[in-house]
């Protein structure tokens, strides 16, 4: 201490500027290369480890090419094939016309309660992807409320493609929003102007800029049906999947082999997807100059009213579905007692996992979302406001991007035959709560991460050259800028983690312990069981904590967003 005051100033800074340099590379470098071998233990070794689990010719291993060459040739594998593709290939063309015009609704006409019709929409999100099964189970179950409805029953081919029906069409609708809130008002002036009908321009205009989101849609619903077991294992019957297949060949028969195999199978159409879009993304370009109008839609009320009936009809449907699922976790016995009780959410009394899986559940979903939020957002940042590094950042990039092509089930796998194998030092996390919160962070974390960029691509470059002519650290700035600002963006982040983390199994299946065990996982326990009651009372639970986690944190993101908007106004040079 005695040297550094006796140091002239010019020494003084010269030396603060050494230290502070030194921190930035430290947070800089370093944090990009723990970024980099995180990406490499979460998402491509496991990955990797698929590919040798399948291909390994090795005793207990998936028995090489050969073995491969077994599964696909097998009439088995045809039927199971041919059944995924029916049921997606299904599920997609329902889902995305009727997405569509949810949208359309939503974004080019003015429909009243436009907020309401979108909460409602979203419900599906909100809940283990067997809740559908589950309702339709009550519905049109053999004793079921409208079980004349159909001719046979729920169970089979179309209790599968309903249920997932339900599940995916908040995905394809998120998709078709973004895209149709995308207009040039400049372009319907022109178009009308030269006498073209509305649906001209809607041929001549609309639809071109908006088809490529439609396929992605489409891909999207595809990906997430083929690669689903939760509504198959509730609503399949006889009627078998691929998705249904590896899970009950890994957690039912312990076939790990032939479960490596059947996954690398699914990873091909989610390849496939994500490669087809991308290139039709860089193809498509930019849908909007710097120099575009807001659109806004101009009264009809034939228009208006037509599409209030399909937004109704779709809203009315959904809620019949989740209000079946909440009123048959109420019932005492159905159909035989249908007075109400709470005997179902009695859990530690009925096998499943019972209190100990929705406070485990709670407890991953928290870390995942403080944990990854902190991780995906400082990850985001390093990316996208340093210079230098240019093969780390790629690198990085192309990490963050792999998990989504890599559907869940998928990268389960992955995590069961590394992290279970032999020799691995990181065998020890195999069935943690540690390794559970991983694996979720690593299965959302491009959504995330595309959040972030957008957010950080939206502030000046300014900042940081101001924090550097200032010779002020940049984590500082980082801690005390940036991530103020950006904080409406980090707490919508952390809402998707959490609500994901609540509602997910097709990963957490494989990887957890009688310990940690999960919400979702007990979903899918009770309702083997046959205890169809406390399965429907746990995913009401999961429902209604999703929502509750979903409006506190969507209200204080909204406040927060205000707050920042006014500051960047009374704060415009730093």
């Amino acid at each position: 201490m005695a040297v550094e005051m006796s140091l002239p100033l010019p020494a003084k800074r010269a030396r603060q500027v050494s230290r502070a340099e030194i921190g930035d590379r430290v947070f800089v470098i370093g944090g990009k290369v723990l970024l980099l071998v995180l990406l490499g233990v979460a998402v491509l070794l496991p990955l990797l480890a698929i590919f040798w689990r399948g291909f390994s010719a090795e005793a207990g291993q998936g028995g090489g090419w050969l073995a491969a060459r077994e599964l696909v040739t097998s009439a088995n594998f045809h039927w199971l094939l041919g059944n995924s593709l029916k049921v997606s290939l299904s599920v997609a063309a329902i889902v995305v016309p009727l997405a569509y015009l949810f949208a359309y609704a939503l974004q080019r006409t003015l429909i009243p309660g436009k907020g309401i019709w979108r909460g409602l929409s979203l419900l599906p999100l909100m809940a283990p992807s067997m809740l559908p099964g589950i309702a339709l189970v009550y519905l049109f179950g053999n004793q079921g409320l409208l079980r004349g409805l159909f001719a046979d029953n729920i169970y089979g081919f179309w209790g599968i493609v309903l249920g997932e029906v339900i599940y995916t069409f908040p995905h394809a609708l998120m998709i078709l929003l973004s895209a149709l809130s995308l207009a040039d008002a400049r372009l319907f002036d022109a178009a009308s102007s030269m006498g073209a009908s509305p649906a001209k321009a809607f041929r001549s205009i609309t639809w071109p800029a908006t088809r490529q989101a439609v396929f992605a849609a489409f891909c999207l619903v595809f990906t997430l049906t083929i690669t689903d077991f939760g509504v198959p294992v509730v609503v399949g019957g006889d009627y078998q999947v691929l998705a249904l297949e590896a899970y009950k060949a890994v957690v039912g028969q312990q076939q790990f082999g032939r479960g490596a195999l059947i996954g690398m199978v699914l990873l091909v159409p989610a390849l496939l997807s994500f490669g087809v879009d991308a290139w039709l993304r860089r193809r498509h370009g930019d849908s909007m100059s710097g120099r575009a109008q807001v659109f806004k839609p101009t009264p009809s009320r034939l228009r208006d009213g037509c599409y209030l009936v399909i937004v109704l009809l779709i809203c009315a449907a959904l809620l019949l579905v989740f209000g079946m699922a909440v009123y048959s976790s109420l019932v005492k016995f159905w159909p035989y007692n249908l007075s109400l009780s709470l005997n179902h959410y009695q859990f530690d009394e009925t096998a499943g996992g019972g209190w100990l899986a929705y406070r485990n559940s709670l407890t991953m979903a928290l870390c995942t979302a403080l944990i990854g939020s902190v991780v995906i957002f400082t990850g985001a940042y390093l990316m996208e406001k340093t210079s230098g590094q240019r093969g780390l950042n790629l690198a990085l990039r192309m990490l963050s991007f792999v998990p989504m092509a890599v559907p869940g089930l998928v990268l389960g796998l992955g995590y069961v035959f590394f992290f279970n194998l032999n020799g691995n030092p990181l065998h020890v996390f195999y069935g943690s709560m540690a390794l559970l919160v991983v694996c979720t962070i690593a299965h959302y974390l491009t959504t995330a991460q595309m959040t972030a960029t957008t957010a950080l691509r939206q502030l000046d470059a300014e900042f940081e050259a101001a924090a550097l002519s200032l010779k002020a650290p940049l984590y500082r700035h980082y801690l005390r800028v940036t991530v103020p600002i950006c904080l409406p963006a980090l707490l919508d982040i952390v809402r998707y983690l959490f609500v994901s983390a609540m509602t997910t199994v097709s990963a957490a299946i494989f990887l957890y312990s009688p310990d940690t065990i999960l919400a979702a996982v007990a979903v899918l326990n009770m309702d083997d069981a046959g205890n169809v009651g406390g399965a429907a009372a746990m995913s009401t639970l999961i429902l209604f904590t999703s929502i509750g986690v979903s409006l506190l944190l969507a209200g204080a993101s909204r406040g927060l967003l205000r707050r920042s908007q006014a500051w960047r106004q009374t704060a415009p040079g730093h």
